[in-house]
């Protein structure tokens, strides 16, 4: 099934009542918004029961958890140790992508341009304004470049994507860090902000000259031309699983708190340099552990079940040791009286 087909069967099951006692709800990033919605058809199918997920970004999904008005939160930015014992949430990754930079240029085809951190940090700075602008050029000999404006598009919502977009370019350009740094949201010195990754995949469609940065499932649902990065080792990579899975492969899960590793600018000579984490977010002491055991049971079955679906859409599954340590996290959550709901 196309993921087209999979959003709008998804879509319709949003608007159904939430009659059956084991449905759940979620709510928060949108990057992980295409694998959630494919688990949520599929589990749905073999065990009757459904998951309702919102995709309104990773500040709103950390809202919505601390709020208690959700059953769990997700957000690509990880939650610091400190915030999770303040509002009484555990945190685990559940699947893992690439931000990849999207453009429409006129004659230019997916592939063709490539980029640095400095160089994208200049151009999201506002200053790099125009395509045939010399640093540009230098860097893709044989592209023919127009004069045009670049037309710069962020986000405009509290977004995980933007975080570890920002993440990856403070870390590669000092002027940026110091000017923009790095959020769920920031203050951008350029360009227009579209809600989702649906609304930045949509304006880029439509504005000749503009470059944006959305998850790869989005670059390809709307076959957005995408370019190459230069990683941490000086390669200029492609986005896709391989690189992906490179970047992750070094992940020392167990050595940061909540599990809240953040894989851009990773080693390696495959790494794509905007790889990410998407992290769910549930109560440690939970009012209905009815509710939370089901939601833990989805991610069970997501992590059993889910692999060659995540594969499909160029995500990149936890591995089985990870899923191991998620599980162990998963028995600090409990009902009222402290027994281990799962």
């Amino acid at each position: 099934m196309s993921v087209a087909k999979i959003l709008s069967a998804v879509a319709f099951a949003a608007v159904l009542p939430l009659a059956h006692a084991a449905d759940i709800t979620g709510a928060g990033a949108t990057f992980p918004y295409p694998i959630y919605a494919k688990w949520a058809d599929a589990y749905k199918k073999q065990t009757g029961n459904g998951m309702n997920y919102q995709s309104i970004g990773s500040g709103g999904g950390i809202k919505q958890i601390t709020a208690k008005t959700v059953d769990f939160g997700a957000s690509d930015m990880p939650m610091k140790a400190e915030d999770l014992q303040k509002n009484g949430l555990i945190q685990f990754p559940a699947i893992m992508g690439g931000v990849v930079p999207v453009y429409k240029l006129e004659g230019v085809k997916p592939g063709d341009l490539k980029f640095t951190g400095p160089l994208l940090a200049d151009i999201y700075m506002g200053k790099i304004t125009k395509w045939n602008d010399p640093a540009i050029a230098r860097l893709n000999p044989g592209v023919k470049l127009p004069a045009d404006d670049i037309a710069v598009v962020h986000r405009s919502d509290g977004s995980g994507t933007t975080f570890l977009w920002t993440n990856y370019l403070s870390k590669t350009s000092p002027s940026f860090k110091e000017a923009v740094g790095e959020g769920t949201a920031v203050k951008w010195p350029a360009g227009v902000g579209g809600k989702g990754n649906e609304g930045v995949a949509s304006y880029v469609q439509k504005i000749n000259g503009a470059i944006g940065y959305v998850e790869y499932a989005y670059a390809k649902q709307n076959k957005l031309p995408y370019g190459l990065l230069q990683n941490k080792a000086g390669k200029f990579v492609a986005p896709d699983d391989a690189t992906f899975k490179a970047a992750a492969a070094g992940a020392d899960w167990k050595s940061v708190p909540g599990m809240g590793v953040v894989l851009t600018d990773q080693a390696g000579n495959e790494s794509w340099p905007i790889t990410g984490a998407s992290f769910i977010l549930i109560h440690q002491k939970q009012d209905k552990a009815d509710s939370a055991r089901e939601v833990l049971k989805f991610f069970d079955w997501s992590f059993k079940n889910g692999a060659k679906m995540a594969d499909e859409l160029d995500y990149v599954p936890m591995p089985d040791a990870v899923v191991k340590e998620i599980q162990a996290v998963w028995k600090g959550v409990t009902d009222t009286s402290g027994k281990a709901i799962y």
